[in-house]
């Protein structure tokens, strides 16, 4: 055997090993997803019912940087929610708008009776991302609970009673995070897909890890977290791209632990253009390959935790599964050609037909708790198979360049939204929806 011989067939084997050791662990959380949705579905439901003399004030933090598409919406959604007004502080943090975000705010609140605050940051200190405006936001707020909803955001008018009252019944809780849903999953192929990401990130990660791990990760929006922490951590990181999941890791490593709650839903808008989904994954993955290394260079100086394990884990899929995934492509193509005849024992169709089966069937699981298990799905989950899952190594590829590469700087940049006038029929009868399926 040739040297090239043996490397090429080394990779060859290595690809497969890394792929199934991530599918394994997969599979894992899907099982525990799944028992978790049977745990929350058989518990013995909160009441929603609470003295309001004992609900504590919140704080409901709006970052917004150019958001007048999206804005009046969440806050009209606020104002609806099952909470007593009065323990409501609504903080909108404008974020040097060059759009008529401020405007509408203000116009909005002349209109309604709430208590609503907008602080608005000059344009010449703005832009320093979300963690920098929430900061900003909570030194004008009082509540001992601080609620977070992006400005895109629609929340179901009991997601906040459900969030508060979670946090408030569990003393070692710091923060309680709900489920987003993608109001827009018809706009088109793309919204779709991600429709289908999102479900399967939320019910097998989320939910896998809070079952075997008791462990959840916020999500950016949707949460509520004890003031007391937030001001033990000194707030949100600031230079962070994935503020969420930096805020996350150190809430745990005081000591404290984070709830997913699939109870408490909001409706969100997703990207509708390849080129703005590109944009926001890949400052998520630069945000990530961040968290990464700051987490490896102190791996050694603490005592390893469950979530340094889940950073390791993250690793695993940026620099491992990922590049295991590009070199099963690039063989099947050669392979497909002919440019390639690999001679290895081993029946690896076969287990490319079982990778490719637990993919989709762990998606179906998902999809089932949220009862979108349809025929359509169960085609776009084939599809996201070739297509969807490729795009996301291009993700991690490029911010790979970017950061090692380029070492380009770390720059927030936000995510653009589209007009929502259109979907406002549609929403009301999903909010409808998934509020009745919840209750079964």
């Amino acid at each position: 055997m040739t040297f090239f011989s043996f490397f090429r067939d080394a990779l060859f084997i290595f690809s497969v090993v890394f792929i199934w050791l991530m599918l394994l662990y997969q599979f894992f959380l899907t099982v525990g997803g799944l028992l978790f949705w049977r745990k929350e579905r058989a518990r013995p439901k909160k009441g929603l019912f609470c003295e309001e003399a004992k609900l504590p004030l919140v704080s409901i933090l709006i970052p917004a940087r150019n958001e007048a598409l999206v804005i009046e919406g969440l806050l009209e959604r606020l104002a609806q929610q099952d909470y007593p007004q009065e323990k409501m502080e609504i903080i909108v943090v404008n974020d040097g708008s060059t759009d008529a975000t401020g405007e509408i705010v203000m116009g909005w609140k002349h209109k309604n009776k709430v208590n609503l605050r907008l602080v608005n940051i000059p344009l010449e200190e703005s832009g320093r991302g979300k963690g920098a405006a929430l900061n900003r936001g909570l030194k004008f707020s009082q509540g001992e609970v601080v609620a977070v909803y992006d400005a895109d955001n629609l929340p179901e008018k009991d997601s906040l009673r459900k969030l508060v009252l979670e946090l408030i019944s569990q003393p070692s809780l710091a923060a309680v995070t709900g489920l987003f849903r993608a109001y827009n999953r018809h706009r088109n192929l793309l919204t779709r897909l991600i429709n289908l990401e999102s479900i399967a990130f939320q019910w097998i990660i989320q939910a896998g890890r809070n079952f075997f791990l008791k462990i959840a990760f916020l999500a950016g929006t949707n949460y509520v977290i004890r003031r007391e922490v937030l001001e033990t951590l000194r707030g949100w990181d600031e230079k962070a791209l994935t503020e969420d999941t930096e805020l996350t890791l150190r809430i745990y490593e005081l000591g404290w632990r984070v709830k997913f709650l699939p109870s408490a839903v909001t409706w969100e808008q997703e990207p509708e253009k390849l080129t703005t989904w590109f944009r926001q994954r890949t400052r998520w993955a630069r945000g990530n390959n961040e968290l990464i290394l700051r987490q490896m260079k102190n791996i050694f100086r603490r005592r390893i935790s469950l979530t340094s394990l889940e950073m390791a884990n993250l690793f695993y899929l940026y620099y491992f599964f990922v590049l295991a995934i590009i070199i099963s492509d690039v063989y099947f193509i050669l392979s497909a050609t002919g440019l390639v005849n690999l001679r290895l024992p081993g029946s690896y169709f076969e287990l490319w037909i079982l990778a490719f089966s637990l993919f989709v069937l762990e998606i179906l699981v998902a999809l089932a708790m949220e009862k979108e298990d349809s025929w359509l799905n169960f085609f776009l989950a084939l599809l996201a198979y070739f297509s969807y899952t490729k795009l996301w190594a291009l993700v991690v590829l490029r911010s790979f360049f970017e950061d090692f590469v380029r070492r380009k700087e770390k720059i927030w940049v936000k995510t653009d939204r589209f007009p929502e006038s259109a979907y406002r029929q549609r929403l009301s009868y999903l909010g409808r929806q998934n509020e009745s399926s919840h209750e079964e």
